[in-house]
């Protein structure tokens, strides 16, 4: 036990290093180093909690997984600028408007500026700020359009504005994304014991992606584990809370056919993906019914600059090292087709997050995002699971976003999760002998 509190300690330095230094948004490349290190601590740390008496290796989990993510909350955002999106979000729907009705930059808005998220002087030179009209500058990203964040991510905005003293800024977005890890660590506890919910409560992801960038991604992650813990004994609530997934962040969808994993007759079906539905109409009605302009915000306009509908800016990396360019988008959708029809007719309905992982790790593989706080999902259901190799693509998608070696990254993880395939493989098919 001295042995994992010592390199929790020495984890919990290096995140430190990571999240103070400075000049992390203007030279993102120069933290690798940095995040190297806490990964292969983190690896360290897991791996000699195997010599901790169960007994305390959950209080140990949950207590190292609140002093690692209380590192996040040391500095403000470090390599991200959506959480202050996610607090003018707040302050717009506070103020009775519909945050899809108008970027930030829109005159009927001009009330709700301040200094902080608006402004101007030497400040506005930094990279990561965005050029207003008369040399001012605002913190938010892409602030000629409008918000493109799901309902359920838009309710937890306000609430975070409703309950935050006046000028606050970013902490109480922290905090908030502080609670929401430790409540999906005690859910993973109680689902997948303290051995693999080390796997996302020691993360790096989780104290610089959930919690000092404080992305709402880690909201739709809790969600995402509550409803795979439900879905087994009661389906419909299990579906609602997969729905309320979808709708705090569209990446969980992917997690349906893991839902339905060995699933034969329709109604057991529909019973998942009705209540699925349903939540997320009702979450997106009050919205629909209060704008005037499309709920979806712009997020066609975001998968198309993303790379997305074009295969550019390092989207399906690995499978453009395979295929033509033109031929990327088919290849990735047939694939994920294959792989979300084997999980439904192959997969154990007992363990859905088993389906899951493996739909969500390919559909990082395909895709290859450069966005690292995706992968937050892949972690929470790697630590459900138990198959650590599918780290290495977290990992990767770190990689994607600080440096230009996306696809090198995701090839190696690829290997690495072939490799533990591999090795895991014989151990299930090798024949049982009596002695």
């Amino acid at each position: 036990m001295r042995l994992t509190v010592a390199l929790l300690g020495a984890l919990a330095a290096a995140l430190t290093v990571a999240v103070t230094r400075r000049g992390q948004l203007a030279d993102p490349a120069g933290l690798i180093g940095w995040y190297a290190v806490c990964w292969a601590l983190f690896a360290a740390a897991a791996w000699s909690l195997w010599r901790v008496p169960p007994g305390r290796a959950a209080v140990l989990v949950v207590a190292g997984g609140l002093a690692v993510g209380a590192v996040g909350l040391l500095d403000g955002p470090r390599t991200s600028t959506d959480s202050y999106r996610y607090a003018w979000d707040g302050r717009v729907q506070a103020a009775g408007i519909s945050p899809y009705d108008h970027p930030p930059v829109a005159e009927e808005l001009a009330g709700l500026r301040d200094d902080w998220l608006f402004t101007e002087g030497p400040i506005c030179r930094t990279a990561y700020l965005s050029w207003l009209w008369g040399g001012g500058c605002t913190r938010i990203n892409r602030p000629r359009v409008p918000t493109i964040y799901p309902p359920v991510s838009e309710a937890y905005f306000l609430a975070v504005h409703t309950l935050s003293p006046p000028g606050s800024r970013h902490k109480p977005l922290q905090v908030g994304g502080l609670l929401l890890a430790t409540a999906t660590t005690l859910l993973l506890v109680r689902l997948a014991g303290a051995r693999g919910a080390c796997l996302w409560a020691w993360c790096p992801a989780v104290p610089i992606e959930a919690v000092n960038n404080a992305h709402a991604d880690v909201l739709s992650v809790f969600l995402a584990v509550a409803a795979l813990g439900l879905l087994a004994r009661r389906r419909a609530a299990g579906g609602a809370l997969l729905g309320a997934a979808v709708a705090a962040k569209f990446f969980p969808a992917v997690l349906l056919p893991g839902a339905l994993s060995g699933v034969r007759r329709p109604r057991d079906a529909m019973a998942v993906l009705v209540p699925a539905g349903l939540v997320v109409v009702l979450a997106y009605l009050p919205y629909a019914l209060a704008s005037k302009a499309s709920v979806f915000g712009y997020l066609g306009g975001y998968a198309s600059e993303e790379g997305y509908s074009t295969g550019s800016d390092g989207r399906y990396g690995l499978v453009r090292l395979l295929a033509p360019d033109a031929w990327a988008l088919p290849v990735v959708v047939l694939a994920m087709g294959a792989v979300a029809a084997y999980t439904i007719v192959k997969g154990d309905p007992a363990r859905p997050w088993q389906g899951g992982l493996v739909v969500t790790g390919t559909a990082f593989l395909l895709l290859t995002p450069g966005y690292s706080w995706y992968a937050l999902l892949l972690v929470a259901l790697v630590a459900l699971d138990g198959r650590w190799e599918w780290l290495g693509v977290a990992a990767a998608g770190a990689v994607a976003y600080v440096t230009g070696l996306g696809t090198v990254a995701y090839t190696l993880a690829a290997l690495g999760v072939l490799a533990g395939w591999a090795v895991r493989t014989p151990a299930r098919t090798a024949p049982a002998f009596a002695y």
